[in-house]
């Protein structure tokens, strides 16, 4: 199979290309606008972004903003306690001595520096030849309302519900980043848990609510099946909302 490059993307590494449907990779960036070392695992989000759906490969981005940052001469507007509890479960999970930014999880099974593009790569490309147990389909319905499905041989698991917003800015007035102009993709709007297997399958309705500062050109509906709170993806999906 031939690898297909990402030398213009993330700094020169190989990703092997599969089908998307078959394997969603979820990647998870814990950042802040608050922390210095973070736009560049943002503009390396930014570009798996741009990835999904390209080539056979199917990338799913969650920027997740931690609030751990705030108060440090400048507050992350798209930050929420709920993202640093997340983390904090995951760091438990990968046995490190604390959370930190720029971080990324990738399906739940490795952890890396968020800035580090070759860690990154090499990261997804291992995830891409794993596949995963579960099917997930996703349908909107009308109005508001979706219909969630969920089929896998693994008899455990919790269902999450992901908005994410992309063509996001902040001009940062103060803090580590005072004076710059931050760019962010995949951010995540609203994280929810909306239900759990039964005998391997799950099917429902859930209702999602745009708010009125968000863009709905730019929302992307994801639903992904977790073994835990901090444990490994099984299955994910993603759809535009603009669909």
């Amino acid at each position: 199979m031939k690898l297909l490059s990402l030398a213009l993307l993330i700094a020169a590494c190989t990703l092997s290309p599969v089908f998307a449907a078959e394997n969603p990779v979820v990647v998870e960036l814990f950042t802040s606008e608050g922390c210095s070392s973070c736009p560049p695992a943002d503009a390396i989000l930014a570009k798996l972004s741009q990835m999904d759906g390209t080539k056979g490969m199917d990338i799913i981005v969650l920027g997740e903003h931690v609030d751990y940052w705030n108060g440090i001469g400048w507050n992350d507007r798209f930050s929420s306690h709920e993202f640093t509890q997340r983390q904090q479960e995951y760091a438990q999970h990968f046995g490190l001595a604390s959370a930190y930014t720029p971080q990324m999880v990738i399906d739940g099974q490795q952890q890396m520096l968020g800035s580090d593009a070759n860690v990154i790569a090499h990261g997804i490309d291992e995830a891409l030849k794993k596949g995963k147990p579960a099917t997930i389909t996703l349908a909107k319905l009308s109005g508001s309302a979706y219909q969630v499905s969920v089929k896998t041989e693994s008899g455990k698991g919790k269902i999450y519900l992901a908005i994410t917003e992309d063509g996001l800015s902040s001009e940062v007035k103060g803090g580590e980043n005072g004076g710059h102009t931050l760019h962010h993709a995949g951010v995540v709007r609203e994280l929810r848990p909306i239900g759990s297997l039964s005998n391997g399958a799950y099917t429902g309705k859930v209702d999602v609510r745009v708010q009125k500062q968000w863009n709905p050109a730019k929302l992307k509906l994801v639903v992904f099946l977790q073994q835990s709170d901090a444990g490994p993806i099984l299955g994910a999906t993603s759809l535009p909302m603009n669909q």
